[in-house]
């Protein structure tokens, strides 16, 4: 199959695993002879840490030998960071006068992960507004007999049989699906804070607010991530309508009458601008 296409489009990701482990996903994509968009994963393999560019461009071009496609390259997607930058640079040299408009449309950078680094700096600027959040679910799931309890009042109030979530650091939608959920619960934290007396950080009504307000706020983000995140469908001539929601709940954010809204708004488009 890929013998008979003339160019493909690639999508790159490094990750370590809880391992520590370094591992690439390279993702080959091209459209079939019957004009349908295909994707197929080409290489999935330990790329040992640290992932420097040499180390990053290495793997990728040792792969596409092995599946005669080091002609065929029309873009690569990799997430924004320096390294990848590298590793672009040194491909380009590697693919040599075989790139299309001479590589300048060579390098997309991952727009998903841009609104994750965006959504992020934000989330720095409200830790305190749902730290008694967080800090509740982590109490509830770090013990089985805690969140059977919880489970019980949940039922008892005839509540969605949804799971508490936990967030963590490197994945914004984490901390939305973790407000998500919680906001589902809201009647249940404060019933069973009379059963547990070792509870202690039962969230206040002004909390509850105000992680309403935020989870609103990020709503916009969670359906763009979602959009252009698609799989099944082209993302690259829908995703700048997408971008430009962003911009004007930005634009309107940064002007709440809530503080934590406003400042958390507010950084989000300096870095919104920046890009």
């Amino acid at each position: 199959m890929l013998g008979s296409v003339n160019r493909v489009s690639l999508t790159a990701d490094f990750w370590k695993s809880g391992q520590k482990i370094g591992y690439m996903c390279l993702t080959c994509h091209f459209v079939d002879s019957s004009w349908k968009l295909q994707k197929r994963i080409i290489n999935f393999c330990d790329v040992p840490p640290p992932h420097f560019g040499v180390v990053i461009s290495d793997a990728i071009f040792k792969s596409l030998l092995d599946w005669g496609l080091e002609n065929k390259v029309c873009t690569i997607t990799l997430d924004n960071t320096n390294n990848n930058d590298a590793a672009v640079r040194i491909l380009k040299d590697s693919f040599k006068r075989k790139l299309m408009l001479g590589g300048k449309i060579l390098h997309v950078r991952c727009c998903a992960h841009v609104i994750n680094l965006l959504v992020q700096d934000g989330l720095s600027e409200i830790e305190t507004v749902i730290e008694n959040v967080r800090e509740s679910v982590k109490y509830l799931i770090a013990s089985e007999a805690r969140l059977i309890k919880f489970g019980e009042i949940a039922k008892q109030l005839q509540l969605p049989s949804k799971k508490l979530i936990l967030d963590f650091p490197t994945s914004w939608n984490a901390t939305y699906a973790m407000l998500a959920a919680a906001l589902e619960f809201r009647e249940v934290f404060p019933r069973y804070k009379d059963r547990d007396a070792g509870y202690n950080w039962l969230p206040s009504n002004e909390d509850w607010d105000r992680t309403e307000h935020v989870y609103n706020f990020l709503l916009v983000f969670e359906e763009v991530t979602n959009v252009i995140s698609g799989s099944e469908y082209p993302t690259a001539n829908i995703f700048l309508p997408e971008i430009w929601k962003i911009k004007e709940v930005l634009n309107e954010n940064s002007l709440d009458e809530n503080d934590y809204i406003s400042a958390m708004a507010c950084k989000m488009k300096f870095k919104f601008d920046k890009y």
